[in-house]
């Protein structure tokens, strides 16, 4: 957290926090997703097959967005902590011309966690695919997924 982060956080308003809240954390689940191959295609095209995929991605859409909601809300609490602990309301008036106050805090946490959950997504690039689809799929789904994709390649192999 530098002084331009705060006079950024000092100029927003609450549109604009929830904006850069709900766009931070699509595109967390969105980089996600596709950086990890996690959409399921249907196999067939007999309707039981594309609600079955369907149910697979609806599945996968939630659980991500439950893990991120739980990792954006743990961010904002470090941060807060972080902010009361060493900002200081003598420099923060300096560099903003304004108070500091409780609702400072909160807006520049807020605003911090937006900006670190949009660098998460770009830094979840570095994970390997299998470890976002640990963290993503239950055990089961993992076994299935592989032995899907084994059946997959076994089948274009006979060609």
């Amino acid at each position: 957290m530098n002084s331009t982060i705060w006079s950024l956080a000092e100029s927003l308003g609450l549109l604009r926090l929830v904006i850069a809240m709900v766009g931070s954390i699509a595109l967390m689940i969105g980089w996600l997703v596709v950086d990890a191959h996690l959409w399921h295609q249907s196999e067939g095209v007999s309707s039981e097959a594309k609600q079955k995929a369907r149910l697979y991605n609806a599945s996968t859409l939630i659980t991500l967005s439950i893990g991120v909601l739980v990792c954006y809300g743990a961010l904002f609490v470090i941060n807060l902590l972080w902010a009361l602990f060493i900002i200081s309301d003598r420099v923060w008036a300096s560099m903003t011309q304004t108070p500091l106050s409780a609702m400072e805090y909160v807006t520049l946490s807020w605003l911090v966690a937006s900006v670190a959950t949009v660098g998460g997504a770009l830094g979840s690039s570095l994970e390997g695919d299998e470890a976002i689809r640990a963290a993503a799929y239950s055990k089961r789904e993992q076994e299935r997924r592989r032995t899907l994709e084994r059946d997959n390649g076994e089948d274009h192999s006979h060609r």
